[in-house]
């Protein structure tokens, strides 16, 4: 038998790889905007290994939302999001190079604002899907339009 040296490693593994994609893609506002805001509190505090290393993984998770995108959904929306998130990727790059705090703002009020607009989503869904479940009709498609696949690198802090 296996023991892992780290379960709270363990079970945020497990919970990656058993949740559904609408979930996946509010676990990854989530860690880019924890990391995002650990690099400004490390950029506020002279930290700059800190602000590199907190940056660089809320950067990370940009990218993987930017890649599950899925244009064949909806190309318009797709494009849209795919600037947002490469604005997003932008201002924490500059953040990072410059130390720069407002850059890391605009950074996360686009972030949180982005991960609100998902929860407000999810929940429209769930009130449809249990409208139609009272109906007496089947469960709709599920709302994926974020990622097909599981993020590809870790999301815990």
């Amino acid at each position: 038998m296996s023991y892992s040296a780290n379960p709270s490693r363990e079970y945020l593994k497990n919970a990656v790889m058993t949740a559904p994609p609408e979930q996946l893609q509010l676990m990854l506002y989530d860690g880019a905007i924890r990391f995002a805001t650990r690099g400004l509190d490390a950029i506020r505090a002279k930290d700059r290994e800190g602000a590199f290393n907190g940056l660089e993984r809320a950067q990370r998770i940009v990218l993987e939302l930017g890649n599950g995108l899925r244009r064949e959904v909806s190309p318009q929306l797709a494009d849209q999001m795919a600037s947002l998130y490469s604005f997003v990727y932008r201002r924490l790059v500059e953040a990072n190079l410059h130390q720069d705090e407002q850059a890391v703002e605009d950074a996360l009020g686009l972030l949180r604002h982005q991960r609100e607009t998902w929860i407000l989503m999810l929940e429209k869904l769930q009130q449809e899907q249990a409208q139609v479940h009272g109906a007496g009709g089947t469960t709709p498609p599920s709302a994926s339009s974020a990622t097909d696949e599981k993020p590809s690198f870790s999301v815990e802090g």
